[in-house]
């Protein structure tokens, strides 16, 4: 079983990551993109350029249309990007800034002319490039940029914060394995931009020890002595030696890869050109990114009254803008306060609006109280002989019912005048004589469970001068029980054949006499 991991591990491991994290943090990022309308020519450059930048830099950034340079400074913060190279075309010519962020300055270039690396490989005869040249950034190499002129220093510094910085003393020269190299021309002002890939080769031995060295075995069918090898080395082509000199050839401060590079020991360091090729001229210097003072410009050059004609001009419009804005701001802080003073208008009103309501509800009429307390008694009398007889009572038995009906303040619709079919010939209101189906009718309102015939007459109403009848034809009379005795109970509507018996019945007006003597013993 493994061991699990203790406390110190996990604290060492912690540690050597934040330390990482810092130390990637640190190293200058970059972003190369371009801006508006592009040809493929252009495009590649672009890719070749991050080719060149890796492996600190984003290989697959996209790019839109509607996309704006500020887009690019916002997300440019939390990933730690601190250069733009953006890339342009005009009509005339192919143009590069190069941006320090986030408050600039931005330098202005104009290629000359370009070459990429397809080009260049293939006019090489030999070429090295691999995947592991990429892993680690290049070397940095800067010549005749010391010339005077505050723009040839500042071009200096910029290309130098572009790449990580180099420790001499502890660097690994294993992790060297390309370098880009910008060469200052004073009499032209361009910049020669390349990109090589470098190879370490020991010196100092003959040319068949060196392919010994390098695991190529020659072809020795000729020879009769393998010391014919090592002192004349015959049968080697001359192109698979460089001509190696004083130019080239150094001593190793530590071992390098590859065979015969060993410690103190002469090597020759040789380039391989891998591409891409850029000739570039500066035009002017800017501040900010790209909206404040030109510093320099390489073609207008103004007088000292000009520039300062400019600054004061400058200074005035950010002048009126402090002014429009802290305007702007009064306008703001005005407005809340009248918004906040209706409001609190609104709700002074909407409180005593309340008050004035609770104060209308506790004052009560003192000549209404009896006659609502008579019509309540009524009412409930009404609704109890309804439940015992199952007929409407007669307008006249209880007159309080009606004036209960007439709410106090709000008039009553005439519903008999509105629509005269619905009631009976003495005004009265029916329902069905199972004592279903009724609904308390207001304003109008229809009743519930009532049926129009197409004759515009209810469903079992009663007609003036008609005795009481069941739904059949046939007439059939029962004496109800008095007030005081129990419910009557529906006989359910059953039809055998063609005869129908009777279902609905309805109560005589000996229930009415005797509901009246009951009352009037009470």
């Amino acid at each position: 079983m493994s061991k699990s991991k203790t406390k110190n591990q996990k604290k060492s491991r912690a540690t050597a990551n934040h330390v990482a994290e810092e130390a990637y943090g640190a190293i200058p990022h970059s972003f190369v993109f371009h801006r508006g309308q592009i040809g493929k020519n252009v495009a590649q450059l672009i890719l070749d350029v991050r080719r060149v930048m890796e492996p600190y830099t984003a290989e697959s950034l996209k790019v839109r249309k509607k996309n704006v340079l500020k887009d690019f400074v916002a997300i440019a913060g939390p990933l730690g990007v601190t250069h733009f190279m953006i890339f342009s075309k005009t009509p005339s010519s192919i143009n590069m800034r190069l941006a320090r962020l986030p408050k600039g300055p931005m330098l202005h270039f104009r290629v000359v002319k370009y070459s990429l690396i397809k080009d260049v490989v293939s006019s090489l005869k030999k070429h090295r490039m691999h995947e592991q040249q990429f892993t680690h950034h290049p070397l940095l190499i800067l010549n005749n940029f010391g010339s005077d002129g505050m723009q040839v220093k500042l071009m200096a510094t910029m290309f130098q914060n572009m790449f990580p910085s180099i420790n001499v003393h502890k660097v690994n020269l294993n992790n060297i394995k390309r370098c880009v190299l910008l060469n200052y021309n004073p009499v032209s002002q361009e910049i020669e931009f390349r990109h090589y890939s470098l190879k370490v080769v020991p010196v100092g031995m003959s040319r068949g020890v060196k392919k010994l060295m390098q695991e190529r075995f020659p072809n020795m069918s000729k020879f009769e002595d393998i010391s014919e090898l090592l002192m004349k080395g015959a049968n080697l082509s001359e192109s698979e030696a460089e001509q190696d000199g004083e130019h080239n050839i150094t001593e190793l401060p530590q071992a390098y890869s590859g065979r015969g590079n060993m410690a103190s020991q002469q090597s020759a360091v040789r380039l391989t050109e891998i591409g891409p090729r850029m000739t570039l001229q500066l035009t002017k210097i800017q501040e900010g990114m790209g909206e404040g003072n030109v510093l320099y410009h390489a073609m207008i050059s103004k007088t000292e009254e000009e520039i300062q004609e400019i600054l004061n001009r400058k200074e005035a419009q950010l002048k009126d803008k402090d002014d429009r804005r802290k305007k702007q701001e009064q306008n703001v802080a005005l407005k809340k306060e009248k918004r906040e003073e209706n409001k609190k208008k609104s709700l002074e009103g909407i409180k005593r609006k309340h008050a004035e309501a609770e104060d209308d509800s506790e004052v009560e009429d003192p000549g209404m109280q009896h006659d609502q307390a008579a019509a309540a008694e009524s009412d409930d009398e009404a609704e109890y002989y309804r439940q015992a007889v199952g007929e409407e009572p007669d307008e006249d038995m209880f007159p309080s019912a009606k004036k209960r009906k007439l709410s106090p303040g709000k008039p009553r619709k005439d519903r008999d005048a509105k629509s005269p079919k619905r009631s009976g010939p003495g005004g009265q209101q029916h329902r069905d004589k199972a004592g279903k189906g009724w609904k308390k009718s207001r304003d109008g309102e229809k009743p519930f469970g009532k049926k129009m015939k197409p004759g515009g007459k209810t469903f079992g109403t009663k007609k003036a001068g008609d005795g009481e009848k069941k739904f059949g034809g046939k007439k059939k009379f029962e004496k109800s029980k008095t007030f005081g005795g129990k419910k009557n109970k529906d006989k359910s509507f059953k039809s055998k054949g063609q005869k129908a018996k009777p279902g609905f019945k309805k109560k005589g007006a000996g229930a009415k006499q005797g509901f009246k003597q009951r009352k009037g013993k009470g």
